[in-house]
């Protein structure tokens, strides 16, 4: 499985983006509205900058506390972004997020964002492959 696989299953392929200078709060709003762990950062909407996740929220109020809403979101933004681009398998995405320890990945073709897989997007597909080739290999079994 490829990830222009699981970007064509999704049902909202659409990329959150927020521009470098919003607040916390308004980022931390749009992930609550919209049921989505990140958005990425963007001056352009067409390249990333970097990625807040509501992980990385919570993290920094935890240490700082609520003043933190009104700080930008490129303060507190992963700028080290782990990408990978269309063609790459599910197998080498999920070794990379579990490596990193992370659940969004931003996907690119040269040098532009194109997608967002999640963690959750990976094991949906590997759990489909799964089932498929057990229903395959259930039929040569019993000789259908």
């Amino acid at each position: 499985m490829l990830v222009h696989q699981i970007l064509k299953a999704k049902s909202d392929d659409a990329v959150v983006t927020v521009s470098p200078g919003t607040k916390v709060s308004e980022a931390a709003r749009i992930l609550a509205e919209r049921k989505i762990g990140t958005v990425v950062i963007s001056s352009d909407g067409v390249t990333a900058d970097g990625i807040l996740s509501e992980r990385d929220i919570v993290r920094v109020l935890a240490k700082r506390g609520g003043a933190i809403l009104s700080d930008p979101v490129d303060s507190f933004m992963t700028v080290k972004l782990v990408t990978c681009g269309r063609d790459d398998s599910a197998d080498a995405v999920l070794q990379k997020m579990t490596d990193g320890r992370f659940r969004h990945m931003p996907v690119l073709e040269d040098g532009q964002l194109v997608g967002l897989i999640t963690l959750g997007d990976v094991v949906k597909a590997r759990l489909a492959e799964l089932a498929m080739e057990k229903d395959a290999l259930q039929g040569m079994i019993m000789g259908h």
